[in-house]
């Protein structure tokens, strides 16, 4: 549980404070530093309980909150609906880290069937967290709810909601999406999801990984370029032929030389070339052995250009 956002409705309890609390995904709505209603993305609205239970209908709702409740705050079961989608969101705001911000605002109309003291709110979603096991709050969300492939145990007794919510487990459905799809609680499909755990129906959760792209491309890393080039080791110039002549002449020093991996590879290639249309026609004086760090250079260009 989050103590600043905790500590913080115990302030404004005790201020007597009206207006919106806004923290993550939802907001706690207060007057005169009672709980009136809570929301939160990750529940069902009451709006839908009310709808669901039969207690009124869209349009009823709509019309009260515009201004005009009408005969809605006579019925006794608003009074509970309310009460129990206010510790249905509590709960999950009060579980996750998050800033809060309270603005002021006029006082809402359900603080005249629901209003709840912040201690109450606060001890209630403290006993909700106790032994909540590998289904927490944070995976109502991510983790998809999986029927377990083998049961473990000739005979599971389920209740009318746990065969409900195993009906509704598609692998695919996360806990907040099935609340949804059958109007109830998420809390409340959370705890029957946790009981099936147990029970060996519902296979554990697995929180999906985020995917690491490769890099594209490739990445050759190449020696860095002589400081001084007369002091290194270079490939020679070919022997270039003068026209009208039997064959090439011998390389000049200095001649046609390049530095960088475009010389290395036009060097190599022009030596296989030369090699294959001259051989026998003349033999180039013997090469110096070349040292470590050029050859290093024409393995990296010739990767290049693969």
């Amino acid at each position: 549980m989050t103590a600043a956002l905790a500590d913080t409705l115990h302030r404004l309890g005790e201020e007597g404070s009206t207006g919106v609390l806004r923290a993550g995904d939802g907001e706690f709505h207060l007057v005169r530093g009672t709980i009136a209603s809570v929301g939160c993305g990750r529940t069902i609205g009451l709006d839908r309980l009310v709808v669901e239970a039969g207690v009124a209908t869209a349009e009823d709702w709509r019309r009260a909150g515009a201004g005009d409740p009408g005969p809605l705050l006579d019925r006794p079961q608003l009074e509970t609906l309310a009460t129990l989608s206010a510790f249905d969101a509590a709960y999950f705001l009060l579980a996750s880290a998050s800033e809060s911000e309270f603005l002021p605002t006029r006082e809402h109309w359900l603080a005249q069937v629901c209003h709840i003291e912040p201690s109450a709110l606060v001890h209630e979603c403290e006993r909700r967290n106790e032994g909540d096991g590998p289904w927490t709050a944070e995976v109502v969300t991510t983790a998809p709810v999986v029927p377990a492939r083998r049961i473990r145990r000739n005979q599971v007794m389920l209740t009318g909601s746990q065969a409900e919510i195993l009906a509704a487990a598609d692998a695919r459905r996360s806990v907040a999406e099935i609340a949804l799809h059958l109007g109830r609680t998420t809390y409340g499909c959370l705890v029957a999801v946790r009981e099936l755990t147990t029970v060996g129906l519902i296979e554990q959760p697995v929180i999906p990984q985020p995917v690491v792209e490769p890099p594209r491309g490739r990445h050759l890393a190449l020696a860095p370029e002589p400081a001084d080039t007369a002091s290194t080791t270079s490939v020679p110039a070919l022997p270039r032929r003068i026209p009208g002549s039997a064959g090439p002449t011998r390389p000049q020093p200095g001649a046609g030389v390049r530095s960088g991996r475009h010389a290395i590879v036009e060097e190599a290639t022009a030596t296989a070339h030369y090699r294959g249309s001259h051989a026998g026609a003349y033999e180039p004086e013997r090469w110096r052995p070349v040292d470590r760090e050029t050859l290093i250079r024409l393995r990296a260009a010739l990767e290049e250009l693969a």
